[in-house]
């Protein structure tokens, strides 16, 4: 278990983090949270359409 958790997890590349860490109006870091979220929805928007797909296949 402690092979597939690792203990120290950081959350962008070092590039990424040095330039949004000195970039002083944070537009790149609006921009980089919104692409996460955005990446982070459109899974749950398919399986979402799926099961209405489905479900609607079902109760006809």
């Amino acid at each position: 278990m402690l092979i597939v958790v690792p203990f120290d997890a950081e959350a962008q590349c070092a590039m990424c983090r040095a330039v949004l860490e000195s970039e002083s109006s944070g537009k790149a870091a609006e921009g980089i949270n919104n692409g996460i979220v955005y990446l982070m929805a459109i899974p749950y928007v398919l399986v979402a359409g799926l099961f209405y797909f489905i479900y609607r296949k079902m109760r006809t």
